[in-house]
């Protein structure tokens, strides 16, 4: 089992490790099953934008997604002319918008303010498109709802059909991205947005470019990746459109381990409670929406329950009370898994805790490619302006 490898090669702890040989699989059953008349695929850099496995993946999709200006850079660095390079957030900056036109091959505005105020600088260097909110809610969880009453995400669908029907906008819109679940184990809500989309906008889908699916669904093999196929077909078909399909999380999520050793074990009013070398702020996903990770050594038949507790000074520091086979030992080392995602993109050196050391697993070995030290964190609290 790779938990139990990883515990065993590697040299340090706190430690983060992406399975390359798991990224590659997703990849290619994604690209087995979508054939020809599946969509093109973008990577989602947000959930995990490691410079190096951009690089490696790079030659297995069609491109990549973008969310800032230096998401953009970092993936035109890894590209280096390949694949095409996608982009949309909530607000672009004025300063910014110049170079992001230079950059990425097709742009998608929040707003229709934003797209009257910037989609003309862009003619001639990127497609210019629009996010839509196509008001379909799908989640319980108004954190995860991109559509959400209220919500800052998209041109809402009515008031896009409206300002279609108007003068002017038809001519300079070449595409719509729209993204609306998270974690979806099945496809239906893709189904039933664009059959939304369909009704709204009609015709008018046949006189755009392009369209971009988003992402947010899973890619295990669970997946009926050929319906994906069907719809992407579809759209080819009978409205002539170029289909982008941008998963993050379901490429890097289920690849990721965050892997800490126990520093110390002890009884709080009744309960143990082992101290580990990492901390919810090297994933603070947990903290945020309070769940507990997926932990490789928990045992439904476990002798005893210990809360893993991170090692700073905030309180509520804690991964969760988890079921274990024994009760944990100083140096012990447990395995945090499916954390390829929306962790380390997000760590910080809270109390002046390290970051975790980087590796790779390549199937036969772990290869590390970036530590930290007292250096990097100086430098970031050392209120020294940057080299040039």
């Amino acid at each position: 089992m790779l938990t139990e490898t990883l515990k065993r090669l590697l040299p340090e702890t706190p430690a983060f490790v992406y399975d390359q040989t798991a990224i590659d699989r997703t990849l290619l059953r994604f690209r087995q099953a979508a054939g020809e008349t599946g969509p093109k695929l973008l990577y989602s850099v947000k959930s995990f934008p490691f410079l190096p496995l951009l690089r490696r993946i790079a030659p297995r999709v069609d491109g990549f997604s973008a969310s800032s200006l230096f998401e953009a850079k970092l993936c035109a660095e890894a590209l280096a002319g390949r694949g095409s390079l996608h982009i949309t957030t909530p607000g672009f900056r004025p300063g910014e918008t110049d170079e992001i036109g230079r950059l990425c091959d097709f742009v998608s505005f929040n707003s229709l303010n934003q797209f009257d105020r910037w989609s003309a600088r862009m003619q001639g260097t990127a497609s210019t498109g629009l996010r839509v909110n196509p008001q379909r809610s799908f989640l319980p969880d108004p954190r995860y709802d991109p559509c959400r009453p209220h919500s800052k995400l998209g041109v809402p669908l009515d008031r896009l059909a409206l300002a279609l029907a108007g003068a002017g906008l038809e001519e300079r819109l070449q595409g719509i991205h729209f993204h609306t679940v998270f974690d979806s184990a099945g496809f239906e809500p893709l189904t039933e947005t664009l059959a939304e989309l369909e009704k709204h906008l009609g015709e008018h889908l046949k006189r755009l470019q392009w369209i971009n699916l988003g992402g947010g669904y899973r890619l295990d093999r669970s997946m009926n990746l050929e319906r994906l196929a069907g719809l992407s077909a579809w759209l080819q078909r009978d409205y002539g459109l170029e289909v982008y399909f941008e998963p993050g999380k379901a490429v890097a999520g289920p690849a990721g381990y965050l892997v800490a050793s126990v520093l110390d074990v002890f009884d709080s009013a009744g309960k143990t409670v082992a101290v580990l070398d990492t901390s919810v702020n090297h994933h603070p996903e947990v903290f945020e929406y309070q769940r507990s990770p997926r932990l490789a050594e928990a045992c439904e038949e476990g002798g005893e329950n210990a809360i893993l507790a991170g090692g700073t000074c905030l309180a509520g520091d804690l991964f969760g009370e988890y079921p274990l086979p024994a009760r944990p030992h100083v140096g012990d080392r447990f395995v945090f898994k499916n954390v390829g995602a929306y962790t380390l993109v997000k760590a910080n050196r809270f109390n002046g805790h390290n970051l975790p050391s980087i590796y790779r697993w390549d199937g036969e070995a772990l290869h590390l490619e970036q530590s930290h030290g007292y250096e990097d964190y100086r430098r970031q609290w050392a209120g020294e302006p940057a080299a040039q």
